[in-house]
């Protein structure tokens, strides 16, 4: 599946399977703040690394999130929206952020102890 690029109903659909996956949606919640290393994402959510970057490279190929390798590590953050569609599902995942389970995730988050630089 290649990014979607445009306003069509094939690419609001492909968004939207992203955003309905729960380990996809608090993957791309940790990313609101900015750009975190998928160490410190996999240890906040309490999964295999495997499983968060496998999460990561699903949303990177459909253009919501951009990595940068940087020695072993990859650091993540949330692409520049690609259309209406897209920035509306940023804006109900910001909502989302106010909800317990997001503040739990942040919250992890920030005691990050792992591949600290």
């Amino acid at each position: 599946m290649k990014k979607p690029t445009s306003n069509t109903p094939d690419a609001a659909s492909e968004l939207f399977k992203a955003f309905a996956d729960p380990v996809r949606l608090r993957l791309l919640n940790l990313l609101v703040g900015g750009e975190v290393c998928v160490c410190h994402l996999h240890e906040a959510l309490e999964l295999p690394q495997s499983t968060a970057s496998r999460h990561l490279a699903y949303l990177r190929k459909r253009g919501l999130v951009v990595g940068r390798k940087e020695g072993l590590w990859v650091h993540y953050r949330l692409a520049k929206p690609l259309g209406g569609v897209h920035r509306k599902l940023l804006d109900c995942l910001a909502d989302c952020g106010k909800d317990d389970w997001a503040t739990s995730d942040r919250k992890r988050l920030a005691r990050r102890t792992c591949c600290e630089e």
